[in-house]
């Protein structure tokens, strides 16, 4: 199993554990995305495995196209089918020209999704009152990532501006202020 497949697991893991733990009720519940609930976080997660091996001509088929009916199992599957692509190296290795240049199916999914799968685990924690703590390694990783990325996070529908925080904010809450997110308990 490649160091990829392994994070990805990781961080499905952590994601999942934020999914297992909201109530029936919980999934409408408001998200720190503008506009979107803990819902629609989800389908956006799923969106995203759906979507994203497309991206090098590969498929993962038969994976719902929405929360609505059962999100925890909507959510197993579609864990269960992006760590199946992954640990096929064939499937994982396929090259395509991305947006910041040729790169494999398994690097778009290591930093993109690995990115999303991190910082919309807090938003859903956020949204249904659970632990918002990240792994500390994740976070700087991601960081360095981001900051990577400069400006085009800051591109319609990606991020919102950077959130200022006071003096002595931890390296988590300044990776979701980064992102546009205010980490502050709510007021």
């Amino acid at each position: 199993m490649s160091e990829i497949s392994e994070r990805y697991r990781a961080l499905a893991a952590e994601f999942t554990r934020r999914v297992e733990a909201v109530p029936a009720d919980g999934w409408d519940a408001p998200s720190p995305c503008e506009g979107w609930t803990a819902r629609d976080v989800l389908d956006h997660m799923l969106d995203n495995h759906r979507n994203m091996p497309t991206y090098a001509g590969v498929r993962i088929t038969d994976l719902p196209r929405t929360a609505s009916d059962d999100p925890k199992g909507a959510w197993a599957d579609a864990v269960a089918a992006m760590q199946a692509l992954l640990e096929d190296p064939d499937r994982a290795g396929t090259e395509y020209d991305g947006y910041f240049g040729r790169t494999s199916l398994e690097r778009t999914v290591d930093e993109f999704l690995g990115t999303d799968l991190l910082v919309h685990a807090w938003d859903i924690a956020r949204a249904t009152g659970q632990d918002e703590k990240l792994p500390a390694d994740e976070v700087r990783r991601v960081a360095a990532d981001a900051r990577n990325w400069g400006e085009t996070i800051r591109m319609e529908g990606i991020c919102g501006p950077e959130v200022e925080l006071p003096e002595g904010a931890s390296e988590q809450d300044h990776l979701l202020a980064y992102l546009g997110r205010d980490p502050r308990p709510a007021r």
